[in-house]
């Protein structure tokens, strides 16, 4: 792109996402300059060290007020203190996005702070690792994957349009949809998932000590997989949880009945109801594949 899409944008938040997301604008000069904030000082070493932003700062009063963009990549619990330590800086016509995994969370915690004139559109990208810190920051994480942007009745188009060409230029595909609607899908297809691998992980952990190490020592696939998604950033995850409470108990409610049909298809013996449920799930992850989302 000849022309940066934005002069300038500010990261609160300099970790995976924010790290991958200001190396993906760097390589495609949608950018002239990347600010960021964060209150860790291995971070902003970090982050300076590797050429992941132009210059960094532990108060928001010495980067925000120059961006055109911000972007808050904060866990979920210190959104709403966020807002309050950046609105006094916010100048008229910057966008204010975020990457959190809960959006009605967002909506209740940032969108109060957010100054009038000033232009807020939630967004969740559907990526990342079980790395945290700059330093795993990846400038291709995006490529092929979904971004959902969650705008609130009134957003100004021109704005959407803006950050929408944003994610698009750097592989993204993008999604809008309601807040609530967002939290409820991800409470199925990412929160459940993370919950089950710590409660599996946790299982492991608890056993007999010989028994524990020769669950190490043999892990299979299936366990493996659920230790990476199980090294999740704890903090992250913690607020993912208590903030979208509602639509994470209403799917594991849901997922403690379909576990007791399994277990009672097991005790009896019945193979058909076992192996129907297996072909259904199977046809599942085909879609997945064929989706490009494996």
């Amino acid at each position: 792109m000849s022309t940066p899409l934005f002069d300038t944008v500010c990261f609160i938040g300099i970790g995976h996402i924010g790290a991958s997301l200001a190396k993906a604008i760097r390589q495609h000069g949608l950018a002239r300059r990347l600010l960021a904030v964060d209150a860790s000082a291995t971070a902003r070493e970090v982050a300076l060290e590797l050429g992941i932003v132009d210059s960094v700062d532990s108060d928001p009063a010495h980067a925000v007020p120059d961006a055109d963009l911000v972007v808050v990549c904060t866990p979920v619990g210190a959104i709403e203190s966020v807002g309050i330590a950046i609105a006094p800086y916010l100048r008229k016509g910057t966008i204010v996005t975020d990457v959190g995994s809960v959006k009605m969370a967002v909506v209740r915690d940032l969108g109060p702070s957010i100054p009038e004139g000033v232009h807020f559109i939630p967004g969740h990208p559907i990526a990342g690792t079980e790395n945290s810190g700059p330093a795993s920051g990846l400038a291709d994480l995006f490529k092929g994957r979904w971004q959902i942007l969650t705008p609130l009745p009134g957003t100004d188009e021109k704005a959407l349009k803006k950050l929408t060409t944003l994610w698009k230029t750097i592989g993204a595909q993008v999604e809008c949809m309601e807040p609530q609607h967002h939290d409820r899908v991800l409470a199925i297809t990412s929160h459940l998932p993370h919950l089950i691998a710590y409660t599996i992980v946790g299982t492991a952990t608890d056993l007999e000590t010989d028994l524990s190490q020769e669950v190490i020592k043999f892990s299979a696939s299936g366990f493996r997989d659920f230790t990476r998604i199980a090294a999740s950033d704890p903090v992250m995850w913690r607020d993912i949880f208590l903030n979208n409470r509602e639509a994470v108990l209403e799917v594991i409610q849901r997922f403690t009945e379909d576990l007791t049909q399994l277990q009672r298809a097991i005790r009896w013996g019945e193979g058909d109801i076992l192996e129907q449920k297996f072909a259904t799930t199977r046809a599942v992850r085909r879609a997945i594949i064929d989706a490009k989302q494996a």
